[in-house]
């Protein structure tokens, strides 16, 4: 971390973008996770077209069980990354995530 006035260094950002990924309906027929680039600690996800449910504590979630979240939402996540598994609920969501 830099001193108040001084610069940070390059690549020294705490949000520094390390990748994307899209993770398609057909992968969200079953619960399944990131795949996350060396050194990632924030994910981004935004939920396009139809509705997932998440878990993040090593258990898969299922179409009914798990953390709700909306198409067309998006939040950003920082816990155990490796953890977090994803499931659609129906129709055919998409969901874009960028990795920092």
């Amino acid at each position: 971390m830099s001193s108040p006035g001084q610069p940070i260094a390059a690549g020294a950002s705490p949000n520094a973008p390390l990748g994307y990924q899209q993770i398609s309906a057909a992968t969200l027929a079953s619960a399944t996770g990131f795949t996350l680039p060396t050194g990632t600690k924030v994910a981004v996800v935004v939920c396009e077209a139809a509705d997932v449910r998440w878990r993040d504590d090593g258990t898969a979630p299922t179409a009914s069980v798990g953390m709700y979240l909306a198409a067309k939402t998006y939040f950003s996540f920082a816990a155990n990354l490796a953890k977090v598994q994803f499931i659609a609920v129906s129709g055919s969501p998409i969901l874009n995530v960028s990795y920092y």
